[in-house]
């Protein structure tokens, strides 16, 4: 298939194809007129590719699942490498996890004490008097 017939299989742009494979991820042969061909394999590495993109892969990270189709498996995720991709973007994940309820906490201790003071004006009559200090 040419590029445009795999950009709408796939779901992109014939851009981004264009780019996956100035980053090595996409390999394109050449009919004797010079356009790009490309099969079923090539189809699978594109879905593939997006489906991590789409969850916050980035496209370096796709490398080893692209690897691990190109060597003949069914999935781009049964490779030790793509594993440790994976478990990688785990550990990522879970320090950011960690990171965003640390923030939780320190919004969740100012939204109280807010809380308190608002509590404290609301029984405190010089609160909102203009005439009052």
């Amino acid at each position: 298939m040419r590029i445009g017939e795999l950009a709408e299989r796939t779901g992109t742009t014939t851009r981004a194809l264009r780019y996956y494979e100035s980053q090595g991820l996409l390999a394109a042969r050449r009919t004797s007129n010079g356009y790009r061909d490309y099969g079923d394999t090539d189809r699978r590495i594109v879905e593939e590719i997006r489906s991590l993109l789409a969850i916050g892969f980035s496209l370096e990270e796709t490398r080893p699942f692209v690897e691990c189709l190109r060597s003949g498996h069914e999935a781009g995720d049964v490779c030790p490498n793509s594993v440790q991709v994976y478990r990688a973007k785990l550990a990522e994940i879970d320090d950011c996890l960690t990171r965003l309820g640390a923030v939780r906490d320190q919004i969740q201790a100012q939204l109280a004490t807010a809380l308190q003071r608002t509590a404290s004006d609301l029984t405190d009559p010089t609160v909102g008097d203009p005439t009052c200090c």
